[in-house]
């Protein structure tokens, strides 16, 4: 069975989910705004049916990766909540900050940090015979012990920033495709932590921060994790760094990005009727335009 990875297109914001070959269904980041909130919550509840467990991971609290979380949850009652474990607050918080807290202080919580391990995200279940899987999600950071870490906790406590306590994670298909996403991290705060993580290899880089030049991945870690396709989020054109020397596609022109995993083959289909920068990196696979957007290429992943 095909996985499913899509990025919505929110504008300034980060929402994604991953339609698991398993059981299993993840929804990564909210920014839902009144005019899309009906049409994204009909799309998610149509992929995830037939799904035994659905997840929502949230990388931080900030309003352009939660807005309409409380609507999202009315909606399809989320039952497993990720998130590093944090006490973020906010001097004016919002109805969605504050639903953050509930579901982040609640009873269906999980706290990620790297190298966790859970039934269902990285770990077969097997009950009554009946194999479900794992989401193949796996988290490389936060290691909670480390100081730049543990100073981002206190700024998020104290309210005065929250990008720095994202976790940065990969959703792996077996033989198949490897994708990284990095919540907001600053590009300062990545150059710390760079020697405390374990990078891998990846097909696809979901930039942090949007694709913003004060999220850039420095160069050697670049190296080290060698990306075939970069995503550059929808930040103003201004505030964008476009990661020259790498193949990407920009959010901004592409709009909603999905992609069609397919064993060592990944279908790439976009919501826009043009796109005007280079995609010779991808190859014509000759599949037709369906339900996931327009397609413009094909990419060869896996070992």
């Amino acid at each position: 069975m095909s996985t499913i990875i899509k990025s919505f297109s929110v504008g300034n914001g980060d929402m994604f989910y991953i339609k698991h070959g398993s059981s299993n269904f993840s929804i990564i980041d909210c920014d839902i705004n009144e005019d899309d909130k009906e049409n994204i919550v009909h799309e998610i509840n149509s992929q995830r049916k037939g799904k035994e467990i659905t997840r929502f991971i949230s990388t931080h609290p900030d309003e352009d990766h939660l807005h309409g979380l409380k609507y999202l949850d009315e909606k399809i009652d989320i039952l497993n909540f990720y998130c590093v474990e944090n006490n973020a607050v906010e001097d004016n918080p919002t109805e969605d900050f504050d639903h953050y807290c509930e579901l982040r202080d609640g009873n269906h919580h999980y706290y990620v940090e790297a190298g966790c391990s859970r039934k269902w995200m990285n770990k077969n279940d097997v009950n009554d015979g009946k194999n479900y899987g794992s989401s193949g999600i796996n988290f490389i950071w936060p290691v909670t012990a480390n100081d730049d870490y543990k100073d981002a906790l206190i700024q998020a406590e104290n309210g005065v920033a929250f990008n720095n306590i994202s976790p940065i994670f990969t959703y792996e298909q077996k033989n198949g495709i490897k994708a990284m996403w990095m919540g907001d991290l600053e590009q300062d705060f990545t150059e710390k932590i760079k020697d405390e993580v374990k990078w891998p290899r990846v097909d696809i880089l979901f930039a942090p921060h949007h694709g913003r030049s004060s999220g850039k991945v420095p160069s050697d870690i670049l190296k080290k994790i060698d990306p075939k396709i970069i995503i550059i989020g929808e930040a103003l054109s201004k505030e964008l760094d476009y990661y020259n020397g790498y193949n990407t596609l920009k959010q901004n022109t592409a709009k909603d990005i999905v992609f069609e995993c397919d064993e060592d083959r990944v279908h790439v289909y976009i919501s826009s009727n043009s796109y005007s920068y280079d995609t010779s990196f991808l190859e014509n696979d000759n599949k037709k335009n369906n339900e996931y957007g327009n397609y413009i290429g094909s990419l060869g992943v896996g070992d």
